[in-house]
């Protein structure tokens, strides 16, 4: 019989599991490969990369941000975008505040999309100080947020600009003739200043050079510094402060102590503010903060009309994204490549162990199949571990020694049938032949002894007809209401005289057995056949007792089922014989001349009934104190009340 195992297996021995430890081992390896390479390959790459594009994205923010300090408006900036995305290779676009397009260096018909942040505000009044290439030059100061070169009312007309150059250009030549290397460099409104070479403008003081002729505001400046400073002072005035007096350099405060102003270079007298007339005022750091924000404030106010308004940046690549790309290097593609490999050679290698401890017990199993299909009678295959594989080869195992089993039991089937129907046929052939030669007389015992003979071979015919009919699932049933009780004691009457002349006392043990829903005919075939193996099996003296009784609760008011029992006090059957009893001719007693008899279908009929009426025929023997066979059927269902007779 076939060995049971539990068909869950853990899934640390599963092939399963050991199949998905291999997939995870080798996914978690390729991961970190790949990751650790794309690391190691594009870092360095991404910051070349990011700093090209810092710098790019500083000169492109810093030109539009001179274009905005020095224009009212973003007419005629078109030029400038596509320049400027020609240098960097970037795709550059302005628009709005409220993200209308100004212009764009996108050359497609349908331009990307632009992305939902934009990369900088380009406004000059409000310097973003990270990107722009600020210059301390010109207007602005060190905490300054305006661009220097928003200039606005500071803007100088040619006349003064001549002026102030002719009188740059003659001090800058006074100063060579001292031996001071010199040159003049030009501010953002059109203003020149002297600029010595080196850090010590002290070298200057005493040269006969007329530096202080470049301090004093021209007529526009002069005018632009009143309107800034009637702004300033009304912001003071809302907040009830004093206003001040700001100087070209937009400074205010005490003098600071010089005797001779005038013989102190234009870079030194430029960065002090102008003598002051009244006394000098003192401020707090309260005061210094109050005034420079309400400079800021009438600055700002001042330059509006004169700078672009705020627009948005976008800086990016031609599909619209905000960081392009950068091209790999031949070393680092090579990397790539070999690390690929090897990953791919592990994958591969790891799959081919896989593969091969997978396949070669398949291997194994299917050589056991054709040397099955060959005609070996038994062949199996070695069992490794508990996992599928090694429970489909114990299977296989199971089914290979059942199948050799089977073939056994067909084969003493044929030469059982054989020879059971070998003794009456040659019985009856003798006797006729005997007859036809005149040694037989035709008297009654002689066809006495024929009949019986025939009626032998009737009975085994019989039971192979019953068995053919059960394996094709044709047994006809004819269920009815049965009395166990009285069915026991039809039986027991029916093999009276047989048990009698064995010297076996048979008996019928009487009890409140329920009525079963059966085909009476089939019931009293099998139970027949348990008493009639019985009485074979038990020597004189012995005893055979039939009795019924009910076991569970059923849905009604009966038992859920019905046990039938004969037990006998014969000699038992060995344990290691017990499980094949109701195999088909198998018997304990191989010998052919056997004393008790049988064709050794009758247990086997008996099983067949009774799984035929959806119960269980089962057997228990103890070796030398006899057996006990039972068949186990499900009790009848309550009949439902009669309804009463309607009146006449």
């Amino acid at each position: 019989m076939g060995r049971g195992r539990s068909s869950r297996v853990p899934l640390r021995r599963s092939l399963l599991g050991r199949l998905l430890g291999v997939s995870a081992l080798v996914a978690a390896c390729s991961v970190a490969a790949t990751a650790w390479l794309a690391v190691q390959t594009t870092s360095g790459a991404i910051k070349q990369e990011q700093g090209q594009n810092l710098t790019a994205d500083a000169r492109i923010y810093d030109t539009l941000l001179g274009y905005a300090a020095r224009h009212p408006t973003w007419d005629g900036v078109d030029a400038t975008v596509r320049e400027l995305a020609e240098q960097s290779g970037r795709r550059v676009a302005l628009t709005t505040q409220g993200r209308q397009p100004l212009a764009d260096s996108a050359t497609a018909t349908a331009p990307p999309a632009l992305p939902p942040e934009a990369s900088a505000v380009v406004d000059p009044l409000s310097v973003d100080t990270v990107l722009a290439a600020r210059s301390t030059e010109g207007q602005g100061t060190a905490a300054d947020r305006i661009d220097p070169r928003a200039v606005g009312p500071f803007l100088l007309p040619a006349a003064e600009r001549a002026a102030l150059r002719r009188t740059a250009d003659r001090n800058a030549v006074c100063l060579n003739r001292a031996g001071i290397a010199s040159d003049v460099v030009v501010g953002p409104s059109g203003r020149p200043r002297v600029q010595m070479v080196g850090n010590d403008p002290e070298r200057a003081l005493y040269t006969k050079c007329e530096l202080s002729d470049l301090d004093a505001p021209t007529r526009t400046e002069r005018k632009a510094l009143d309107a800034l400073n009637g702004l300033a002072d009304a912001c003071l005035k809302r907040q009830g402060r004093e206003g001040v007096r700001l100087n070209r350099g937009l400074y205010w405060g005490k003098e600071i102590g010089v005797t001779e102003p005038r013989q102190l270079p234009s870079d030194v007298r430029e960065a002090r503010p102008v003598p002051a007339v009244e006394p000098p005022r003192e401020f707090t750091g309260e005061d210094d903060r109050a005034i420079a924000s309400c400079v800021g404030t009438a600055r700002s106010e001042q330059l509006s009309s004169y700078v672009a308004s705020p627009a948005l940046l976008f800086i990016g690549d031609e599909g619209g994204a905000t960081v392009p790309g950068f091209d790999l290097s031949p070393a680092n593609t090579a990397k790539i490549a070999g690390a690929a490999a090897l990953v791919l050679a592990l994958t591969v290698g790891a799959s081919v162990l896989a593969g091969a401890r997978l396949v070669r017990p398949l291997h194994a199993l299917t050589g056991a199949a054709q040397r099955m299909r060959d005609g070996e009678e038994h062949a199996s295959v070695p069992v490794r571990g508990d996992d599928e594989i090694g429970r489909l080869a114990a299977a296989f195992n199971d089914m290979s020694a059942h199948r050799a089993r089977l073939e056994e039991q067909r084969k003493a089937m044929v030469s059982d049938v054989a020879h059971e129907l070998r003794t009456p046929l040659s019985n009856i052939r003798g006797w006729l032949e005997a007859a036809q030669d005149g040694l037989a007389d035709p008297d009654p015992a002689f066809v006495d002894s024929l009949l019986e003979e025939a009626v032998q071979l009737q009975h085994i015919i019989d039971d192979l007809q019953d068995l053919a009919a059960a394996d094709a699932g044709v047994l006809r049933l004819h269920p009815e209401p049965v009395p166990v009780e009285e069915l026991l004691g039809q039986v027991a009457a029916a093999h009276q005289a047989r048990a009698e002349t064995a010297g076996v006392t048979l008996t019928v043990v009487a009890g409140a057995a329920p009525v079963l829903h059966a085909d009476p005919v089939r019931l009293r075939q099998a139970v027949g056949n348990l008493v009639s193996n019985a009485v074979r099996h038990t020597p004189a003296g012995g005893k055979v007792t039939l009795r019924a009784y009910g076991e569970g609760p059923g849905s009604g008011p009966g038992p859920e089922v019905v046990v039938i029992e004969v037990a006998d006090t014969g000699t038992g059957i060995p344990a290691a014989d017990l499980p094949y009893v109701f195999d088909r001719f198998w018997r304990a007693e191989k010998s052919r001349s056997r004393r008790t008899g049988g064709s050794g279908l009758g247990l086997a009929i008996v099983r067949k009934l009774a799984e035929a009426h959806g119960g269980t025929a089962g057997a228990t023997s103890t070796e030398g104190q006899g057996s006990a066979f039972t068949l186990r059927l499900p009790a009848a269902a309550p009949s439902p009340s009669p309804s009463p007779a309607p009146s006449p």
